[in-house]
């Protein structure tokens, strides 16, 4: 999987970095390899604003192009670590959902043309 990494309003260091890379590695399993070269992720990592009453809040937001489908998650922290953590499970349960509801539909169309070609060989 190809991805883009983008920092908003801080500033992004190689341990930042190779941290996202290791998370964004994870969601690897979840896509086939057919669809591996062509999906696209986009990470933005940051602060969410310059001004906050109290400490920083900083947003970590993933968008995947998968298959023509585009997912998307996204959770505001008041740690940048936890907020990638966070946002990596939540798309981990994205691309889980979409990965078994692109199977089902696989299985469902196998057992309709199984159907099809018994109804005209009979039983």
């Amino acid at each position: 999987m190809k991805h883009n990494i983008k920092a908003t309003n801080t500033f992004l260091t190689p341990a930042l970095t190779e941290y996202l890379e290791k998370k964004l590695a994870r969601l690897d399993k979840f896509i086939s390899p057919e669809d591996m070269e062509a999906t696209m992720c986009y990470a933005e990592i940051g602060k969410s604003s310059k001004h906050h009453k109290n400490g920083d809040i900083f947003v970590a937001e993933y968008n995947i192009f998968v298959g023509g489908k585009g997912l998307r998650a996204k959770k505001e922290e008041f740690d940048l670590y936890s907020a990638i953590d966070l946002v990596t499970d939540e798309m981990e349960n994205e691309l889980r959902s979409y990965k078994t509801k692109k199977v089902s539909l696989i299985r469902r169309g196998g057992a309709k043309i199984k159907e099809l070609i018994r109804g005209f060989y009979g039983k």
